[in-house]
């Protein structure tokens, strides 16, 4: 897929990795930001206002007219739009299918009547659930995901591939690990960071010691990696794992957030969480995507886990 002179949409482009893409796209392409700011935030992209390669729309994806009406000048669709908190699946069974699923289906929807042929798919690593293989490539199988927003990404991933077979489209899907970063509005280091300033002496933990054990990713890392590999697209349907090479644990990162923050003698309260570490039902507990894929493009990330999240409490402070 070619990334220069596109008349590219971008949905959920006031989110956390929406707006930094917005950011890299604007350099060579039009980008039409849509977004609700239901999780995003129209401060992210207000250094982009007065750029003459952006605009924004604030719409929700699930208004169909409206999103046929942005949609008609484009020939590209980065898809990032969804509801991001994984673990509000547990008390509304409804949101990730409305806000994930529909979401995605009204999108695919518009760009066959728009006759927009190329999509770009923010999933998750979620899709795979609890492997048996460490680290897990794309094509480990079968995929059974314990939540249900990971459920509702991979029927998005399901759908993204059905319509691409049926109506000549292509895709390309980014299953990531958890990404951090400046302008993050949740996550585990955004937590720590906001209860830390709030109390420097006590932590609340979800979950029991060590916590559960991912792969963390810093934004711009997350960024280079998709635009490497989209312009390096050539089938009709692909997949890709991004994130770093390594994995920590829930306590490391408690440790790293109060050594940045210069914190000591820190009292950690885990709460018990929903047992083997995790914090809620539907929590994986290890966590560590193979990149081979990616790297056999000629990309690898700059920055492990440790160092990602280090960064990030930087930025957050």
């Amino acid at each position: 897929m070619r990334l220069k002179g596109r008349k590219i949409l971008l949905t959920g482009a006031a989110g956390f990795i929406g707006s930094h893409l917005a950011d890299a796209l604007v350099k060579e392409n039009q980008v039409k930001g849509y977004d609700n700011l239901s999780s995003g935030k129209k401060e992210l992209i207000e250094h982009l206002m007065d750029n003459d390669s952006f605009e924004l729309v604030i719409a929700d994806v699930l208004n169909r007219d409206r999103l046929r009406k942005e949609m008609e000048d484009s020939d590209m669709v980065f898809h990032l739009a969804a509801n991001p908190d994984v673990r509000l699946g547990a008390s509304d069974t409804y949101v990730h299918l409305e806000q994930n699923v529909m979401a995605t289906y009204e999108v695919l929807e518009a760009m066959r009547e728009c006759c927009v042929e190329e999509m770009v798919f923010t999933s998750t690593s979620t899709v795979y659930g609890e492997t048996e293989v460490i680290p897990t490539p794309e094509d480990y199988g079968p995929l059974e995901p314990i939540s249900l927003y990971g459920s509702s990404k991979l029927a998005c991933e399901a759908m993204i591939s059905a319509y691409c077979h049926s109506f000549n489209m292509r895709s390309a899907s980014f299953r990531f690990a958890n990404v951090v970063g400046p302008r993050s509005t949740h996550g585990v280091t955004y937590d720590f960071v906001n209860k830390l300033k709030d109390n420097p002496k006590e932590l609340e933990i979800l979950g029991s010691p060590p916590g559960t054990t991912k792969s963390y990713f810093y934004v711009s890392d997350c960024i280079d990696g998709m635009l490497h590999a989209v312009e390096q697209c050539n089938k009709p349907v692909e997949y890709f794992n991004l994130g770093s090479e390594d994995y920590i644990n829930v306590k490391k990162i408690a440790d790293t957030v109060c050594r940045e923050m210069g914190l000591e003698d820190v009292d950690y309260s885990w709460t018990g969480g929903a047992g083997g570490g995790r914090g809620w039902k539907g929590d994986v507990k290890v966590m560590l995507l193979s990149i081979e894929t990616i790297k056999s493009l000629g990309w690898a990330p700059k920055y492990d886990s440790t160092e990602s999240i280090a960064k990030t409490v930087r930025s957050l402070l």
